[in-house]
């Protein structure tokens, strides 16, 4: 079985995405956000069949966690709000995917998140979407858009989300939102950006000590982290960590949005087989053809089949690790007799 653990609903019905313009418009007049769309089935399975599902079927994989479009989250525009208004809608919309294709989709929660504001709105909505059958949430560890104005991942703050993660027995992608700075292109800069300061955020601190069954996915090959490995790992000695497979890595996966075939394959050769789930995020970040190899930058089934990896290892990457690190996913298959 193939598990990409990193999609999102990029191709959401065009009354979502006119409804949060309008809702933003609404914001910044000081009216009241229109009521939301009616939005059909056949509209949904429309956006779902002709994109997700059909490129699924094509490169040969057979289930997606699904997540609501991660730059649209925009944690920074409006206020909470607004925001828990959008992920409301933004999750009822994956919840109804999900339903629509139960054997291909499963769901991960857009958080309403503000920077300044407590985690309280966050952490109802996680439970809501949990007691929906989703089994992760998306975690943004800068809600301000590019300007890094929130604590940084291993600080008091974040706490009460992560004890309700643990209690609920869910893991969190890190994942950042759109950028309000011409200073970070979104997804070339401030994602990766993103990544790899909560990686070295996790180094400086001691967060699994006090969260030893807190699990955190840092996706698109876990940043510049495996590229630059004796970095991080002579930072965490001159800090007087312990060493990183040990303080960090118990804890911590990396996908395999990794576009080309070098950067997989130095991905596997730093990174133990453990801590590494396939993902794509098709229909994502990068959607054009290679002109080099005359396939999709995003079909990273094909970079991980060309790795020599035995059965179990490859097991372990397209299923096995994700069952693991989602344990609602691995009691939802088996409750699917898969």
């Amino acid at each position: 079985m193939i598990i990409d653990c990193h999609g999102h609903y990029t191709t959401a019905p065009a009354p979502h995405n006119e409804w949060r313009e309008s809702q933003l418009e609404a914001f910044l007049n000081g009216t009241k956000a229109p009521a939301y769309p009616s939005i059909s089935d056949d509209e949904i399975r429309e956006t779902i069949e002709q994109n997700q599902l059909k490129l699924l079927r094509e490169r040969g994989a057979d289930m997606t966690i699904f997540s609501p479009r991660a730059s649209a989250m925009a944690h920074h525009e409006g206020d909470l709000g607004v925001g828990i208004a959008w992920s409301y809608a933004c999750n009822d919309l994956i919840a109804r995917v999900v339903d629509l294709f139960p054997e291909t989709f499963v769901g991960v929660c857009q958080l309403p998140q503000f920077a300044g504001e407590p985690l309280d709105a966050a952490i109802a909505e996680l439970q809501r979407c949990v007691d929906m059958g989703f089994i992760g949430l998306n975690l943004n560890p800068d809600p301000s858009g590019g300007r890094w104005s929130s604590p940084p991942l291993t600080d008091r703050y974040w706490y009460p989300l992560y004890e309700a993660m643990v209690e609920l027995d869910v893991p969190a992608m890190v994942h950042v939102s759109a950028s309000c700075t011409p200073v970070f292109h979104a997804t070339g800069a401030h994602y990766i950006n993103a990544d790899t300061t909560a990686f070295m955020q996790l180094i400086q601190g001691d967060l699994f000590a006090d969260f030893p069954d807190l699990r955190l996915v840092i996706p698109h090959g876990g940043g510049a982290v495996p590229y630059h490995w004796g970095r991080y790992r002579g930072l965490a000695d001159m800090l007087k960590k312990p060493p990183l497979d040990t303080h960090v890595m118990k804890n911590v996966y990396f996908d395999t949005c990794v576009y080309h075939q070098p950067g997989i394959d130095l991905l596997f050769e730093v990174i133990d087989v453990d801590n590494i789930l396939f993902g794509s995020e098709m229909v994502g970040a990068v959607r054009g053809i290679d002109p080099q190899t005359g396939h999709y930058f995003d079909d990273t089934k094909r970079y991980v089949d060309a790795l020599e990896l035995d059965d179990a290892q490859r097991e372990q990457v397209f299923s096995g690790n994700a069952r693991r690190v989602y344990p609602r996913l691995d009691a939802r298959l088996k409750e699917l007799g898969r």
